[in-house]
This record gives structure tokens, C-alpha cells and sequence, in this order.
């Protein structure tokens, strides 16, 4: 089993810096959002609850792949704060959808 998730303070504050461009907790842009923070990183599904404020990760991933997105999901087992062991997603992008495709449709 892993350790208990860090994350470096650069990657925290990038990822805070993202979220306060980025107002707004509707899919679309939380759809926007974290496919700019993965355009940077690879993310797990506690950072993107912990810094980009989005509470169902999963479902915005699914979003980003019907758009075009081809984002690999790595699982690992990461310990909470409360020291609980969780099977969670790590998230990678691969590629972009073509540039024809908009970015926010209907979600």
C-alpha cells in the first residue's frame, strides 16, 4: 500500500491558482477546469476534490473522454488523513481531442 497522498506545494499552489481562474461549480466549468490541470499533471481523485473543488471526479473524467480526452487511469491505494486505506484513481492525459471538437458541450 502507498503512503498516506502528498502533494508538493508547487503542485498545490498551481492547482489553487487554477481553481480561482476558473469560478464556478457547474459541470462545464469544472469540465474546463480540470482538463487545464491536466494539461500540467497527472491528478489524483483527492486533489481534485482537495484543490480544484470538484466533488465527483469521476464523472468529469467521463466527461472529458465523451469530448475526445484520452486519459489513462492509474489505481493505487492511498491512505486518508484519518489513516484509512481508499482505492482511488490517479489520472493521466494522453491526448487532447482534435482542435474541431468545442470544449464545452452540454454536459
Amino acid at each position: 500500500m502507498d503512503k498516506k497522498e502528498t502533494t508538493s506545494p508547487e503542485k498545490e499552489a498551481a492547482l489553487k491558482a487554477l481553481r480561482a481562474q476558473f469560478t464556478g461549480t457547474d459541470p462545464p466549468t469544472q469540465i474546463t477546469l480540470l482538463a487545464a490541470a491536466l494539461k500540467l499533471f497527472s491528478i489524483s481523485t483527492f486533489e481534485i476534490s482537495r484543490f480544484l473543488d470538484i466533488y465527483h471526479p469521476a464523472g468529469r473524467i467521463k466527461d472529458l473522454r465523451k469530448r475526445g480526452y484520452n486519459i489513462l487511469t492509474v489505481w493505487t491505494t492511498a491512505e486518508t488523513e484519518a489513516g484509512v486505506p481508499h482505492r482511488i484513481g490517479r489520472y493521466v492525459l494522453l491526448a487532447e481531442p482534435s482542435q474541431t471538437e468545442p470544449m464545452e458541450q452540454a454536459a
